[in-house]
């Protein structure tokens, strides 16, 4: 070997040795300061994950996590459903310019829904409320409800689309709705359940081994309530698996990096560079300026340009997320305790940013 090859590969051995140590210090800086049973932490480049780390423990007085752990991503798996969608698209099984009436034919709806395209839905600037449908009742009933998730989920979207808008159709109004009818519209295109069809189309084709729906089970971290550790083998450690287009889904930070990696390669071979740039072109004028799955903010100095953000929470579990194009990165925090994490993981992702 040359000796000037030789100093080269020692000096970027060097530089990325210093990377990983300010990414450390920044996870313990951020976990010292917090009460969470665990936090973990991952940057991504263009190839998927380039460091992860996690610090605490599975549970209160449990073991330790490691950087491979299961994580729930709760809201962040909007993004997985809308991506989901686009690569229907891609595949030529749907369409951007669909309207629900469109989507939806054989499904009775009020008049007024019939010309809201999917966009909206997904930017959730069609009219729709949680309460109409997502109500206290259906959630103390969901659970034991013995239809298969595609019959509930299209339940869900008889119920949401029987009356006229509950809110006002154009302005921004946040509701896991807008993703649970992007399932049953998904479930309607593929003929398999939103599960299934993020198996084969999305975890499959993108290498992801560890993706799930619900609480991980086994032995991986548990969600937290108040400091106290609930067992997954419970009744109530997750929201009700109808919900799941909107925020269900787990697997492991390495995974979420094959994910996320999408967003720094122009659709990395598995969406068209088109399709990419529907999901993170935000619909509508009003803030916040919402596309497919993300918040996607402009003018961020750090990130040459704008970003897209996430943050996702199932009341047991805190999620954050920034994604930078312009300089081929993506910062992921997360946490098993909602309440005690948010502010964890909302403090070490600045804390990552200038360790690149």
């Amino acid at each position: 070997m040359a000796a000037a090859t030789a100093a080269a590969l020692t000096g970027a051995s060097s530089a990325a040795a210093r990377d990983v140590a300010g990414f450390d210090v920044a996870l313990q800086a951020a976990f010292d300061g917090a009460e969470t049973p665990a936090l973990g932490g991952m940057v991504v480049g263009p190839d998927g994950a380039i460091w992860t780390g996690a610090k605490g423990v599975r549970q209160v007085g449990g073991a330790a996590v490691t950087a491979d752990d299961l994580w729930h991503l709760g809201s962040n798996t909007k993004a997985m459903t809308a991506a989901l969608y686009g690569r229907l698209v891609d595949k030529g099984q749907a369409s951007w310019s669909a309207t629900l009436g469109e989507a939806l034919p054989d499904l009775p709806m009020d008049a007024v829904w019939k010309d809201v395209t999917l966009a909206r839905v997904m930017a959730h600037r069609a009219g729709l409320s949680d309460a109409t449908a997502l109500g206290q009742a259906w959630l103390m009933t969901a659970r034991a409800d013995p239809a298969a998730l595609p019959e509930q989920r299209r339940a869900l979207a008889t119920t949401m689309l029987a009356s006229p808008p509950a809110g006002t159709p154009g302005a921004f109004a946040y509701a896991n709705s807008n993703y649970i009818l992007i399932g049953a519209i998904i479930e309607r295109i593929t003929g398999a359940s939103w599960e299934d069809a993020m198996r084969t189309e999305l975890f499959e084709p993108l290498g992801i081994n560890t993706g799930g729906f619900g609480a991980p089970d086994g032995h991986q971290p548990w969600g937290h309530v108040g400091g106290q550790a609930i067992d997954p083998s419970g009744p109530v450690t997750d929201n009700p698996a109808a919900l799941g287009p909107a925020g269900t889904v787990h697997m492991s930070l390495q995974d979420y990096g094959r994910f996320l990696r999408v967003f720094l390669n122009d659709g990395a071979g598995w969406l068209t560079p088109e399709t990419l740039a529907v999901l993170m072109q935000p619909v509508g004028e009003s803030q916040p300026p919402y596309a497919g799955g993300w918040i996607v903010p402009p003018g961020q100095p750090w990130a040459q340009g704008a970003c897209l953000t996430h943050d996702g929470s199932n009341t047991l579990w805190y999620a954050s997320t920034w994604v930078a194009p312009a300089i081929g990165k993506a910062f992921v925090a997360v946490s098993n305790d909602a309440q005690r994490g948010r502010s964890a993981c909302q403090a070490l992702i600045p804390g990552l940013i200038p360790a690149i």
